[in-house]
């Protein structure tokens, strides 16, 4: 009897253990935050981020037991056109020494279907922290065949009103609303 309870025992810890989240790395080379917005009128004006850092403590069985934390130094903006990188990094707008990040750390996973989640958390920019949600899509999991490890790939979208975090120069004239576009690839961390 005693045995039968500790061998329950024990394959209740290792099923626990098995379903816990596991980190994986973005890749920066293939992880972008694209944003736009409008621009007079005119035209939608794109730029992006890439080459950043994060971390997704990821559950499978149990999506919402997960969890994103990311990091992308504003310096590693690219809009296409320098004087436009040093008007948005002037006092103009961001007011950036070129050492200043944005974070995203989730709060909560809300699992909306098989592949999609919302997913809340707290956006800072500019030293100003709002509430955020991702409307997110698992695209993909399994062993990648160059890295031979597990790989997982997510899109997500968001909307944002730049004058919430103190970088509202030119409104309405150049539109507040920014739309976010991100897609990002993540490994699984080495133990």
């Amino acid at each position: 009897m005693r045995s039968c309870l500790l061998a329950a025992v024990i394959a209740a810890a290792a099923s626990a253990a098995a379903a816990a989240p596991e980190k994986y790395l973005l890749d920066p080379s293939h992880s972008q935050v694209v944003f736009t917005y409008n621009h007079l009128g005119y035209s939608t004006t794109t730029s992006m981020f890439a080459g950043f850092e994060g971390e997704i403590m990821f559950d499978q069985e149990d999506p919402a037991a997960s969890s994103v934390s990311v990091t992308i130094p504003l310096a590693s903006m690219m809009t296409g056109w320098e004087p436009r990188f040093k008007d948005l990094m002037s006092e103009n707008f961001f007011n950036a020494s070129g050492e200043e990040t944005i974070t995203f750390q989730s709060t909560s996973i809300e699992v909306t279907g098989d592949t999609t989640a919302n997913i809340t958390g707290d956006l800072t920019i500019n030293g100003v922290t709002k509430p955020v949600v991702l409307d997110a899509k698992l695209n993909q999991t399994g062993e990648h065949p160059m890295a031979n490890k597990p790989w997982a790939g997510f899109d997500a979208t968001a909307s944002l009103l730049r004058s919430d975090f103190g970088v509202g120069a030119a409104v309405p004239f150049v539109g507040d609303e920014i739309s976010i576009r991100i897609s990002i690839e993540a490994m699984k961390a080495d133990s």
